[in-house]
């Protein structure tokens, strides 16, 4: 399946705003389990979330955080922001 980028910009302007984006830069650089947490955090609040973020956003969030590879490049797209 090929990752959907489409949304990292706008992903990008919402941790921003919540000055979240170090911490989920660390989630992202960590890799391994705390990657995987997350991505099973996001499962468990599926429920919830779906009020606020459509689906198709969630399962690119969950999938971003399983794809070790596709969160680093994640990671480094949030620090090139914060640049900007």
């Amino acid at each position: 399946m090929q990752p959907d980028r489409t949304l990292w910009s706008q992903w990008a302007r919402v941790l921003q705003r919540w000055k979240l984006d170090g911490v989920v830069t660390f989630f992202l650089e960590a890799g391994g389990p705390l990657a995987v947490l997350a991505a099973q955090i996001i499962y468990l609040g599926q429920p919830f979330l779906r009020q606020a973020i459509p689906d198709t956003q969630l399962q690119a969030l969950v999938n971003l955080f399983e794809d070790e590879e596709e969160g680093q490049m994640f990671a480094t797209f949030l620090r090139e922001e914060k640049l900007r």
